[in-house]
Protein backbone atom coordinates (compact mmCIF):
# COMPACT_ATOMS: atom_id res chain seq x y z
CA UNK A 1 0.00 0.00 0.00
CA UNK A 2 1.12 3.54 -0.75
CA UNK A 3 1.01 6.64 1.45
CA UNK A 4 -2.00 7.85 -0.54
CA UNK A 5 -3.89 4.63 0.29
CA UNK A 6 -3.19 5.08 4.00
CA UNK A 7 -4.30 8.73 3.85
CA UNK A 8 -7.52 7.60 2.14
CA UNK A 9 -8.21 5.05 4.91
CA UNK A 10 -7.59 7.68 7.61
CA UNK A 11 -9.86 10.26 5.95
CA UNK A 12 -12.54 7.65 5.36
CA UNK A 13 -12.36 6.57 9.01
CA UNK A 14 -12.67 10.14 10.25
CA UNK A 15 -15.63 10.72 7.93
CA UNK A 16 -17.50 7.67 9.23
CA UNK A 17 -16.89 8.69 12.86
CA UNK A 18 -18.04 12.27 12.21
CA UNK A 19 -21.26 11.01 10.60
CA UNK A 20 -21.88 8.80 13.64
CA UNK A 21 -21.16 11.60 16.12
CA UNK A 22 -23.57 13.91 14.28
CA UNK A 23 -26.40 11.91 15.89
CA UNK A 24 -25.22 12.33 19.48
CA UNK A 25 -28.17 14.63 20.26
CA UNK A 26 -30.77 12.20 18.93
CA UNK A 27 -30.22 9.48 21.52
CA UNK A 28 -32.03 11.20 24.39
CA UNK A 29 -34.41 8.39 25.32
CA UNK A 30 -34.45 4.58 25.35
CA UNK A 31 -36.88 4.48 22.43
CA UNK A 32 -34.66 6.80 20.41
CA UNK A 33 -31.32 5.22 21.35
CA UNK A 34 -32.37 1.62 20.66
CA UNK A 35 -35.33 1.92 18.25
CA UNK A 36 -35.01 5.35 16.56
CA UNK A 37 -38.46 6.15 18.02
CA UNK A 38 -39.99 3.62 15.63
CA UNK A 39 -39.77 6.00 12.67
CA UNK A 40 -36.64 4.88 10.83
CA UNK A 41 -37.16 4.99 7.03
CA UNK A 42 -37.51 1.42 5.77
CA UNK A 43 -34.85 1.77 3.06
CA UNK A 44 -32.26 2.93 5.61
CA UNK A 45 -33.14 0.05 7.93
CA UNK A 46 -32.97 -2.38 4.99
CA UNK A 47 -29.54 -1.15 3.92
CA UNK A 48 -28.36 -1.40 7.53
CA UNK A 49 -29.67 -4.98 7.76
CA UNK A 50 -27.77 -5.79 4.58
CA UNK A 51 -24.54 -4.27 5.89
CA UNK A 52 -24.97 -5.89 9.31
CA UNK A 53 -25.10 -9.30 7.59
CA UNK A 54 -21.97 -8.47 5.60
CA UNK A 55 -18.39 -9.04 6.75
CA UNK A 56 -14.88 -9.18 5.35
CA UNK A 57 -15.45 -12.93 5.34
CA UNK A 58 -17.73 -12.33 2.35
CA UNK A 59 -14.66 -11.50 0.28
CA UNK A 60 -12.34 -13.96 2.04
CA UNK A 61 -14.46 -17.12 2.47
CA UNK A 62 -16.86 -16.80 -0.47
CA UNK A 63 -14.11 -15.18 -2.57
CA UNK A 64 -11.96 -18.26 -2.02
CA UNK A 65 -14.82 -20.51 -3.18
CA UNK A 66 -15.38 -18.23 -6.18
CA UNK A 67 -11.72 -18.55 -7.18
CA UNK A 68 -11.57 -22.32 -6.64
CA UNK A 69 -15.04 -23.48 -7.67
CA UNK A 70 -16.66 -20.59 -9.54
CA UNK A 71 -20.37 -19.82 -9.74
CA UNK A 72 -21.36 -22.07 -6.81
CA UNK A 73 -20.16 -19.29 -4.49
CA UNK A 74 -22.92 -17.07 -5.92
CA UNK A 75 -25.51 -19.86 -5.66
CA UNK A 76 -24.72 -20.26 -1.95
CA UNK A 77 -25.20 -16.53 -1.33
CA UNK A 78 -28.48 -16.49 -3.24
CA UNK A 79 -29.92 -18.55 -0.39
CA UNK A 80 -29.55 -15.35 1.65
CA UNK A 81 -31.73 -13.53 -0.90
CA UNK A 82 -34.42 -16.20 -0.51
CA UNK A 83 -34.09 -15.86 3.28
CA UNK A 84 -34.61 -12.10 3.01
CA UNK A 85 -37.86 -12.50 1.05
CA UNK A 86 -39.18 -15.16 3.45
CA UNK A 87 -38.38 -12.96 6.45
CA UNK A 88 -40.08 -10.03 4.72
CA UNK A 89 -43.25 -12.01 4.06
CA UNK A 90 -43.54 -13.95 7.32
CA UNK A 91 -41.25 -12.98 10.19
CA UNK A 92 -40.51 -9.23 10.04
CA UNK A 93 -44.17 -8.12 10.36
CA UNK A 94 -44.64 -10.52 13.28
CA UNK A 95 -41.73 -8.91 15.12
CA UNK A 96 -43.07 -5.43 14.41
CA UNK A 97 -46.48 -6.48 15.72
CA UNK A 98 -44.98 -7.39 19.11
CA UNK A 99 -44.19 -3.73 19.81
CA UNK A 100 -41.19 -4.81 21.91
CA UNK A 101 -38.10 -2.61 22.24
CA UNK A 102 -35.82 -5.66 22.17
CA UNK A 103 -36.26 -9.39 21.52
CA UNK A 104 -35.49 -9.97 25.20
CA UNK A 105 -38.45 -7.78 26.20
CA UNK A 106 -40.70 -9.89 23.97
CA UNK A 107 -39.38 -13.11 25.58
CA UNK A 108 -40.10 -11.65 29.04
CA UNK A 109 -43.72 -10.87 28.19
CA UNK A 110 -44.38 -14.01 26.12
CA UNK A 111 -42.50 -16.69 28.08
CA UNK A 112 -41.72 -15.20 31.49
CA UNK A 113 -38.89 -13.58 33.40
CA UNK A 114 -36.89 -16.74 34.15
CA UNK A 115 -36.88 -17.74 30.47
CA UNK A 116 -35.81 -14.24 29.51
CA UNK A 117 -32.87 -14.44 31.92
CA UNK A 118 -31.65 -17.72 30.43
CA UNK A 119 -31.83 -16.44 26.85
CA UNK A 120 -30.37 -13.05 27.81
CA UNK A 121 -27.31 -14.55 29.45
CA UNK A 122 -26.86 -17.03 26.59
CA UNK A 123 -27.12 -14.20 24.06
CA UNK A 124 -24.72 -11.86 25.88
CA UNK A 125 -22.16 -14.64 26.51
CA UNK A 126 -22.12 -15.64 22.84
CA UNK A 127 -22.29 -12.03 21.61
CA UNK A 128 -19.18 -10.84 23.41
CA UNK A 129 -17.11 -13.55 21.69
CA UNK A 130 -18.80 -12.97 18.33
CA UNK A 131 -18.16 -9.23 18.60
CA UNK A 132 -14.49 -9.95 19.27
CA UNK A 133 -14.44 -12.41 16.36
CA UNK A 134 -15.74 -9.67 14.04
CA UNK A 135 -13.20 -7.15 15.35
CA UNK A 136 -10.13 -9.39 15.10
CA UNK A 137 -10.11 -10.23 11.35
CA UNK A 138 -10.90 -6.62 10.43
CA UNK A 139 -7.99 -5.44 12.56
CA UNK A 140 -5.88 -8.12 10.86
CA UNK A 141 -6.72 -6.61 7.45
CA UNK A 142 -5.71 -3.17 8.74
CA UNK A 143 -2.48 -4.59 10.18
CA UNK A 144 -1.50 -6.24 6.89
CA UNK A 145 -2.49 -3.16 4.89
CA UNK A 146 -0.80 -0.47 7.00
CA UNK A 147 1.97 -2.23 8.94
CA UNK A 148 0.58 -1.03 12.28
CA UNK A 149 0.81 -3.46 15.24
CA UNK A 150 -2.23 -5.74 15.54
CA UNK A 151 -3.19 -4.59 19.05
CA UNK A 152 -3.00 -0.97 17.92
CA UNK A 153 -5.40 -1.77 15.06
CA UNK A 154 -7.80 -3.54 17.45
CA UNK A 155 -7.76 -0.57 19.84
CA UNK A 156 -8.25 1.97 17.04
CA UNK A 157 -11.15 0.19 15.34
CA UNK A 158 -12.81 -0.86 18.59
CA UNK A 159 -12.41 2.63 20.06
CA UNK A 160 -13.89 4.34 16.99
CA UNK A 161 -16.92 2.04 17.00
CA UNK A 162 -17.52 2.50 20.72
CA UNK A 163 -17.22 6.27 20.32
CA UNK A 164 -20.02 6.84 17.84
CA UNK A 165 -22.30 3.93 18.89
CA UNK A 166 -22.31 5.13 22.51
CA UNK A 167 -22.93 8.70 21.34
CA UNK A 168 -25.64 8.27 18.70
CA UNK A 169 -27.22 4.86 19.32
CA UNK A 170 -29.20 3.16 16.57
CA UNK A 171 -29.38 6.33 14.44
CA UNK A 172 -25.58 6.45 14.34
CA UNK A 173 -25.31 2.73 13.53
CA UNK A 174 -27.83 2.78 10.69
CA UNK A 175 -26.67 6.08 9.17
CA UNK A 176 -23.03 4.99 9.04
CA UNK A 177 -24.20 1.65 7.57
CA UNK A 178 -25.91 3.50 4.71
CA UNK A 179 -22.79 5.59 4.03
CA UNK A 180 -20.58 2.50 4.09
CA UNK A 181 -22.93 0.71 1.69
CA UNK A 182 -22.69 3.54 -0.84
CA UNK A 183 -18.89 3.76 -0.63
CA UNK A 184 -18.38 0.00 -0.87
CA UNK A 185 -20.75 -0.14 -3.85
CA UNK A 186 -18.79 2.62 -5.59
CA UNK A 187 -15.52 0.75 -5.01
CA UNK A 188 -16.93 -2.55 -6.35
CA UNK A 189 -18.38 -0.82 -9.42
CA UNK A 190 -14.86 0.40 -10.22
CA UNK A 191 -13.10 -2.92 -9.53
CA UNK A 192 -15.26 -5.15 -11.78
CA UNK A 193 -14.66 -3.42 -15.18
CA UNK A 194 -10.96 -2.89 -14.41
CA UNK A 195 -10.66 -6.60 -13.57
CA UNK A 196 -12.09 -7.59 -16.95
CA UNK A 197 -9.67 -5.18 -18.66
CA UNK A 198 -6.82 -7.06 -17.00
CA UNK A 199 -7.73 -10.30 -18.81
CA UNK A 200 -8.78 -8.59 -22.06
CA UNK A 201 -12.53 -8.94 -21.66
CA UNK A 202 -15.39 -11.22 -20.61
CA UNK A 203 -14.59 -13.87 -23.22
CA UNK A 204 -11.49 -14.98 -21.30
CA UNK A 205 -13.59 -15.64 -18.19
CA UNK A 206 -15.83 -17.90 -20.26
CA UNK A 207 -13.16 -19.77 -22.20
CA UNK A 208 -10.17 -20.04 -19.82
CA UNK A 209 -11.79 -21.67 -16.76
CA UNK A 210 -12.55 -25.33 -15.88
CA UNK A 211 -15.66 -26.92 -17.38
CA UNK A 212 -17.33 -27.10 -13.94
CA UNK A 213 -16.69 -23.41 -13.16
CA UNK A 214 -20.28 -22.35 -13.93
CA UNK A 215 -22.04 -25.28 -12.27
CA UNK A 216 -24.70 -24.11 -9.81
CA UNK A 217 -23.85 -26.97 -7.40
CA UNK A 218 -21.02 -29.44 -6.83
CA UNK A 219 -20.17 -32.51 -4.73
CA UNK A 220 -19.36 -30.44 -1.63
CA UNK A 221 -22.15 -27.86 -1.87
CA UNK A 222 -25.13 -30.07 -2.70
CA UNK A 223 -28.84 -29.27 -3.07
CA UNK A 224 -29.40 -30.62 0.46
CA UNK A 225 -26.75 -28.26 1.81
CA UNK A 226 -28.37 -25.30 0.02
CA UNK A 227 -31.81 -26.09 1.46
CA UNK A 228 -30.40 -26.44 4.99
CA UNK A 229 -28.24 -23.33 4.60
CA UNK A 230 -31.23 -21.37 3.29
CA UNK A 231 -33.32 -22.40 6.31
CA UNK A 232 -30.41 -21.53 8.60
CA UNK A 233 -30.08 -18.07 7.03
CA UNK A 234 -33.83 -17.49 7.32
CA UNK A 235 -33.77 -18.33 11.03
CA UNK A 236 -30.59 -16.35 11.68
CA UNK A 237 -31.86 -13.32 9.75
CA UNK A 238 -35.31 -13.54 11.30
CA UNK A 239 -34.26 -14.21 14.89
CA UNK A 240 -30.88 -12.58 15.57
CA UNK A 241 -31.60 -9.92 18.18
CA UNK A 242 -29.56 -7.28 16.39
CA UNK A 243 -31.49 -7.85 13.16
CA UNK A 244 -34.84 -7.82 14.97
CA UNK A 245 -34.12 -4.15 15.71
CA UNK A 246 -34.27 -3.44 11.98
CA UNK A 247 -37.84 -4.75 11.77
CA UNK A 248 -39.12 -2.99 14.89
CA UNK A 249 -37.53 0.44 14.37
CA UNK A 250 -39.66 1.28 11.30
CA UNK A 251 -43.12 2.82 11.45
CA UNK A 252 -45.48 0.13 10.12
CA UNK A 253 -45.67 -3.61 9.55
CA UNK A 254 -45.64 -2.96 5.82
CA UNK A 255 -42.37 -1.04 6.24
CA UNK A 256 -40.90 -4.00 8.13
CA UNK A 257 -41.78 -6.22 5.16
CA UNK A 258 -39.96 -3.84 2.83
CA UNK A 259 -36.84 -4.13 5.00
CA UNK A 260 -36.73 -7.88 4.26
CA UNK A 261 -37.57 -7.39 0.59
CA UNK A 262 -34.76 -4.85 0.13
CA UNK A 263 -32.29 -7.22 1.79
CA UNK A 264 -33.41 -10.01 -0.54
CA UNK A 265 -33.17 -7.84 -3.66
CA UNK A 266 -29.66 -6.67 -2.75
CA UNK A 267 -28.53 -10.25 -2.20
CA UNK A 268 -29.62 -11.19 -5.73
CA UNK A 269 -27.37 -8.56 -7.30
CA UNK A 270 -24.45 -8.10 -4.89
CA UNK A 271 -22.99 -11.64 -4.86
CA UNK A 272 -22.51 -11.46 -8.64
CA UNK A 273 -20.60 -8.16 -8.37
CA UNK A 274 -18.61 -9.34 -5.34
CA UNK A 275 -17.55 -12.70 -6.77
CA UNK A 276 -16.56 -11.59 -10.27
CA UNK A 277 -13.11 -10.20 -9.26
CA UNK A 278 -11.86 -13.45 -7.62
CA UNK A 279 -13.35 -15.44 -10.52
CA UNK A 280 -11.47 -13.17 -12.94
CA UNK A 281 -8.29 -13.64 -10.88
CA UNK A 282 -8.58 -17.39 -11.55
CA UNK A 283 -7.91 -16.54 -15.22
CA UNK A 284 -5.19 -14.00 -14.41
CA UNK A 285 -3.30 -16.34 -12.03
CA UNK A 286 -4.60 -19.92 -11.80
CA UNK A 287 -1.72 -21.10 -9.57
CA UNK A 288 -3.06 -20.14 -6.10
CA UNK A 289 -3.35 -22.83 -3.44
CA UNK A 290 -6.58 -23.28 -1.45
CA UNK A 291 -5.14 -21.23 1.41
CA UNK A 292 -3.81 -18.46 -0.85
CA UNK A 293 -7.18 -18.33 -2.65
CA UNK A 294 -8.60 -16.59 0.43
CA UNK A 295 -6.73 -13.48 -0.69
CA UNK A 296 -7.88 -13.65 -4.34
CA UNK A 297 -10.23 -10.67 -4.04
CA UNK A 298 -7.62 -8.35 -2.52
CA UNK A 299 -4.99 -9.60 -4.97
CA UNK A 300 -7.25 -8.60 -7.86
CA UNK A 301 -7.83 -5.19 -6.24
CA UNK A 302 -4.09 -4.66 -5.85
CA UNK A 303 -3.56 -5.48 -9.53
CA UNK A 304 -6.16 -3.08 -10.94
CA UNK A 305 -6.82 -0.25 -8.48
CA UNK A 306 -4.67 2.87 -8.74
CA UNK A 307 -3.12 4.58 -5.71
CA UNK A 308 -5.71 5.78 -3.22
CA UNK A 309 -8.53 3.60 -4.56
CA UNK A 310 -7.06 0.48 -2.94
CA UNK A 311 -7.21 2.35 0.35
CA UNK A 312 -10.86 3.18 -0.31
CA UNK A 313 -11.68 -0.47 -1.02
CA UNK A 314 -9.88 -1.71 2.09
CA UNK A 315 -11.46 1.07 4.17
CA UNK A 316 -14.87 0.11 2.80
CA UNK A 317 -14.31 -3.56 3.65
CA UNK A 318 -13.10 -2.71 7.14
CA UNK A 319 -15.96 -0.42 8.09
CA UNK A 320 -18.58 -2.53 6.34
CA UNK A 321 -17.47 -5.41 8.57
CA UNK A 322 -17.57 -3.23 11.69
CA UNK A 323 -21.25 -2.67 10.87
CA UNK A 324 -21.98 -6.08 12.41
CA UNK A 325 -19.83 -5.12 15.40
CA UNK A 326 -21.74 -1.85 15.84
CA UNK A 327 -25.09 -3.61 15.70
CA UNK A 328 -24.00 -6.07 18.37
CA UNK A 329 -22.73 -3.25 20.60
CA UNK A 330 -26.06 -1.43 20.34
CA UNK A 331 -28.31 -4.44 20.93
CA UNK A 332 -26.12 -5.76 23.78
CA UNK A 333 -26.38 -2.35 25.43
CA UNK A 334 -30.15 -2.43 24.87
CA UNK A 335 -30.48 -5.82 26.53
CA UNK A 336 -28.31 -4.80 29.50
CA UNK A 337 -30.18 -1.50 29.99
CA UNK A 338 -33.79 -2.41 29.15
CA UNK A 339 -33.91 -6.05 30.17
CA UNK A 340 -31.48 -6.29 33.09
CA UNK A 341 -30.96 -2.88 34.71
CA UNK A 342 -34.53 -1.62 34.17
CA UNK A 343 -35.93 -4.79 35.76
CA UNK A 344 -33.70 -4.23 38.77
CA UNK A 345 -34.50 -0.49 38.95
CA UNK A 346 -37.96 -0.11 37.33
CA UNK A 347 -38.39 3.49 38.54
CA UNK A 348 -35.20 4.78 36.91
CA UNK A 349 -35.51 8.04 34.99
CA UNK A 350 -34.80 8.32 31.25
CA UNK A 351 -31.64 10.22 32.11
CA UNK A 352 -30.38 7.38 34.30
CA UNK A 353 -31.28 4.76 31.70
CA UNK A 354 -29.45 6.69 28.98
CA UNK A 355 -26.39 6.95 31.23
CA UNK A 356 -26.51 3.17 31.76
CA UNK A 357 -27.00 2.61 28.01
CA UNK A 358 -23.86 4.54 27.12
CA UNK A 359 -21.76 3.06 29.92
CA UNK A 360 -22.86 -0.48 29.02
CA UNK A 361 -21.95 0.16 25.36
CA UNK A 362 -18.48 1.25 26.43
CA UNK A 363 -17.96 -1.64 28.87
CA UNK A 364 -19.22 -4.30 26.43
CA UNK A 365 -17.01 -2.79 23.73
CA UNK A 366 -13.93 -2.74 25.97
CA UNK A 367 -14.52 -6.38 26.95
CA UNK A 368 -14.79 -7.32 23.25
CA UNK A 369 -11.54 -5.45 22.53
CA UNK A 370 -9.73 -7.33 25.31
CA UNK A 371 -10.97 -10.70 24.00
CA UNK A 372 -9.96 -9.75 20.44
CA UNK A 373 -6.46 -8.88 21.69
CA UNK A 374 -6.21 -12.30 23.37
CA UNK A 375 -7.28 -14.26 20.26
CA UNK A 376 -3.70 -14.82 18.94
CA UNK A 377 -2.81 -16.45 22.29
CA UNK A 378 -5.88 -18.71 22.22
CA UNK A 379 -4.90 -20.44 19.00
CA UNK A 380 -7.54 -20.98 16.35
CA UNK A 381 -10.29 -19.51 18.51
CA UNK A 382 -11.77 -17.52 15.64
CA UNK A 383 -12.70 -20.72 13.81
CA UNK A 384 -14.12 -22.12 17.04
CA UNK A 385 -16.15 -18.95 17.63
CA UNK A 386 -17.45 -18.93 14.05
CA UNK A 387 -18.40 -22.59 14.48
CA UNK A 388 -20.07 -21.59 17.75
CA UNK A 389 -22.16 -19.02 15.86
CA UNK A 390 -23.26 -21.65 13.35
CA UNK A 391 -23.97 -24.20 16.08
CA UNK A 392 -25.95 -21.81 18.29
CA UNK A 393 -27.86 -19.78 15.66
CA UNK A 394 -30.82 -22.11 15.08
CA UNK A 395 -31.15 -23.46 18.68
CA UNK A 396 -31.06 -19.92 20.07
CA UNK A 397 -33.34 -18.12 17.60
CA UNK A 398 -35.79 -20.68 16.13
CA UNK A 399 -37.73 -21.40 19.37
CA UNK A 400 -38.42 -17.68 19.83
CA UNK A 401 -39.46 -17.24 16.18
CA UNK A 402 -41.82 -20.22 16.59
CA UNK A 403 -43.64 -18.44 19.45
CA UNK A 404 -44.47 -15.57 17.07
CA UNK A 405 -46.73 -18.02 15.20
CA UNK A 406 -47.89 -20.36 17.98
CA UNK A 407 -49.85 -19.74 21.16
CA UNK A 408 -48.95 -23.21 22.47
CA UNK A 409 -45.15 -23.04 22.82
CA UNK A 410 -44.09 -22.55 26.45
CA UNK A 411 -40.95 -21.69 28.36
CA UNK A 412 -40.40 -25.43 28.91
CA UNK A 413 -40.58 -26.29 25.20
CA UNK A 414 -38.31 -23.37 24.24
CA UNK A 415 -35.59 -23.95 26.82
CA UNK A 416 -35.64 -27.73 26.33
CA UNK A 417 -35.28 -27.34 22.55
CA UNK A 418 -32.47 -24.79 22.87
CA UNK A 419 -30.38 -26.70 25.42
CA UNK A 420 -30.95 -30.12 23.84
CA UNK A 421 -30.07 -28.82 20.35
CA UNK A 422 -26.93 -27.10 21.64
CA UNK A 423 -25.87 -30.35 23.31
CA UNK A 424 -26.48 -32.46 20.17
CA UNK A 425 -24.71 -29.96 17.90
CA UNK A 426 -21.75 -29.76 20.29
CA UNK A 427 -21.58 -33.55 20.51
CA UNK A 428 -21.27 -34.03 16.74
CA UNK A 429 -18.99 -31.05 16.27
CA UNK A 430 -16.42 -31.61 19.04
CA UNK A 431 -16.84 -35.06 20.63
CA UNK A 432 -17.65 -37.67 17.96
CA UNK A 433 -14.73 -36.58 15.68
CA UNK A 434 -12.40 -37.65 18.53
CA UNK A 435 -13.99 -41.11 18.29
CA UNK A 436 -13.42 -41.34 14.54
CA UNK A 437 -16.91 -40.27 13.42
CA UNK A 438 -17.51 -36.86 11.90
CA UNK A 439 -20.13 -35.19 9.72
CA UNK A 440 -19.37 -33.49 6.45
CA UNK A 441 -20.40 -29.88 5.85
CA UNK A 442 -23.81 -30.69 4.39
CA UNK A 443 -24.64 -33.26 7.10
CA UNK A 444 -23.57 -30.85 9.84
CA UNK A 445 -25.77 -28.09 8.43
CA UNK A 446 -28.77 -30.41 7.95
CA UNK A 447 -28.50 -31.75 11.52
CA UNK A 448 -28.18 -28.25 12.97
CA UNK A 449 -31.37 -27.14 11.23
CA UNK A 450 -33.60 -30.23 11.38
CA UNK A 451 -33.08 -31.29 15.02
CA UNK A 452 -34.51 -28.10 16.64
CA UNK A 453 -37.38 -28.07 14.11
CA UNK A 454 -38.18 -31.69 15.02
CA UNK A 455 -38.11 -30.90 18.76
CA UNK A 456 -40.47 -27.93 18.40
CA UNK A 457 -42.79 -29.87 16.08
CA UNK A 458 -43.09 -32.67 18.66
CA UNK A 459 -43.94 -30.13 21.39
CA UNK A 460 -46.47 -28.43 19.09
CA UNK A 461 -48.23 -31.72 18.29
CA UNK A 462 -48.23 -32.75 21.96
CA UNK A 463 -49.67 -29.43 23.16
CA UNK A 464 -52.29 -29.46 20.42
CA UNK A 465 -53.36 -33.01 21.38
CA UNK A 466 -53.69 -31.81 24.98
CA UNK A 467 -55.49 -28.63 23.79
CA UNK A 468 -52.95 -26.67 25.84
CA UNK A 469 -52.15 -22.97 25.50
CA UNK A 470 -49.12 -21.25 27.00
CA UNK A 471 -50.03 -19.88 30.42
CA UNK A 472 -48.38 -16.55 29.54
CA UNK A 473 -50.11 -16.11 26.18
CA UNK A 474 -53.24 -14.23 27.28
CA UNK A 475 -51.31 -11.83 29.53
CA UNK A 476 -48.92 -11.24 26.62
CA UNK A 477 -51.85 -10.30 24.35
CA UNK A 478 -53.06 -7.74 26.91
CA UNK A 479 -49.57 -6.22 27.22
CA UNK A 480 -49.11 -6.27 23.45
CA UNK A 481 -52.35 -4.33 22.85
CA UNK A 482 -51.55 -1.71 25.49
CA UNK A 483 -47.92 -1.36 24.41
CA UNK A 484 -48.76 -0.89 20.72
CA UNK A 485 -51.40 1.71 21.58
CA UNK A 486 -48.83 3.61 23.65
CA UNK A 487 -46.22 3.42 20.87
CA UNK A 488 -48.72 4.61 18.25
CA UNK A 489 -49.65 7.58 20.42
CA UNK A 490 -45.97 8.50 20.94
CA UNK A 491 -45.28 8.29 17.19
CA UNK A 492 -48.25 10.52 16.40
CA UNK A 493 -47.22 13.05 19.05
CA UNK A 494 -43.63 13.19 17.79
CA UNK A 495 -44.38 12.91 14.07
CA UNK A 496 -43.27 16.42 13.10
CA UNK A 497 -40.04 16.28 15.08
CA UNK A 498 -39.25 12.82 13.70
CA UNK A 499 -39.79 14.02 10.12
CA UNK A 500 -37.27 16.76 10.83
CA UNK A 501 -34.95 14.14 12.34
CA UNK A 502 -35.24 11.91 9.27
CA UNK A 503 -34.47 14.86 7.00
CA UNK A 504 -31.46 15.67 9.18
CA UNK A 505 -30.14 12.11 8.85
CA UNK A 506 -30.58 12.19 5.06
CA UNK A 507 -28.61 15.44 4.86
CA UNK A 508 -25.80 14.10 7.06
CA UNK A 509 -25.54 10.95 4.94
CA UNK A 510 -25.78 13.10 1.80
CA UNK A 511 -22.82 15.22 2.87
CA UNK A 512 -20.86 12.03 3.56
CA UNK A 513 -21.70 10.58 0.13
CA UNK A 514 -20.89 13.88 -1.59
CA UNK A 515 -17.48 14.08 0.11
CA UNK A 516 -16.76 10.43 -0.76
CA UNK A 517 -17.82 10.90 -4.40
CA UNK A 518 -15.70 14.03 -4.70
CA UNK A 519 -12.75 12.17 -3.20
CA UNK A 520 -13.17 9.29 -5.66
CA UNK A 521 -13.29 11.75 -8.58
CA UNK A 522 -10.09 13.47 -7.36
CA UNK A 523 -8.33 10.11 -7.00
CA UNK A 524 -9.54 9.24 -10.50
CA UNK A 525 -7.90 12.37 -11.86
CA UNK A 526 -4.60 11.22 -10.33
CA UNK A 527 -4.94 7.61 -11.59
CA UNK A 528 -2.77 6.15 -14.33
CA UNK A 529 -5.53 3.75 -15.54
CA UNK A 530 -9.32 3.72 -15.63
CA UNK A 531 -9.54 7.51 -15.27
CA UNK A 532 -12.88 7.93 -17.06
CA UNK A 533 -14.57 5.12 -15.12
CA UNK A 534 -13.32 6.33 -11.73
CA UNK A 535 -14.07 10.01 -12.32
CA UNK A 536 -17.55 9.22 -13.69
CA UNK A 537 -18.34 6.99 -10.70
CA UNK A 538 -17.13 9.69 -8.31
CA UNK A 539 -19.15 12.44 -9.99
CA UNK A 540 -22.35 10.32 -10.03
CA UNK A 541 -22.08 9.57 -6.31
CA UNK A 542 -21.18 13.18 -5.51
CA UNK A 543 -24.31 14.36 -7.33
CA UNK A 544 -26.38 11.73 -5.50
CA UNK A 545 -25.02 13.00 -2.18
CA UNK A 546 -25.69 16.61 -3.17
CA UNK A 547 -29.28 15.74 -4.04
CA UNK A 548 -29.77 14.13 -0.63
CA UNK A 549 -28.64 17.31 1.15
CA UNK A 550 -31.41 19.36 -0.43
CA UNK A 551 -34.26 20.34 1.88
CA UNK A 552 -37.42 18.48 0.72
CA UNK A 553 -39.58 21.52 1.52
CA UNK A 554 -37.53 23.70 -0.82
CA UNK A 555 -37.76 21.11 -3.61
CA UNK A 556 -41.51 20.80 -3.07
CA UNK A 557 -42.02 24.56 -3.24
CA UNK A 558 -39.96 24.80 -6.44
CA UNK A 559 -42.05 22.06 -7.98
CA UNK A 560 -45.26 23.97 -7.22
CA UNK A 561 -44.02 27.38 -8.37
Amino acid sequence: MTTLDIITIVLFSLGVVLVGLAFSRKGKSMQSFFAANGTMPWYMSGLSLFMGFFSAGTFVVWGSIAYSMGWVSITIQWTMAVAGFIVGVLIAPKWHKTGALTAAEYIHKRLGKSTQKIYTYLFLSISVFLTASFLYPVAKILEVSTGLPLNTCILLLGGLCILYVSAGGLWAVISTDVLQFVILTAAVIIVVPLSFDKINGVTALIEQVPDTFYNLLNDEYTFGFLIAFGIYNTIFLGGNWAYVQRYTCVKTQNDSRKVGYLFGALYIISPVLWMLPPMVYRVYDPSLSLLDAEGAYLMMCKEVLPNGLLGLMIGGMIFATTSALNSKLNIASGVITNDIFKNLRPKSSDRTLMYVARISTILFGVLSILIAMLIPKMGGVVNVVISLAALTGVPLYLPIIWTLFSKRQTSTSNITTTLLSLAVNGLFKFITPLMGFSLNRAEEMILGVTFPILCLAIFEIYYKAKNKESEKYQSYLVWNKENNARKLKEIEENESSEKAGNNFSKRVIGYGIFASGAGIAILGGMADNGQKLIITTGVVFALLGLLMTRNPKIIHKKGNS
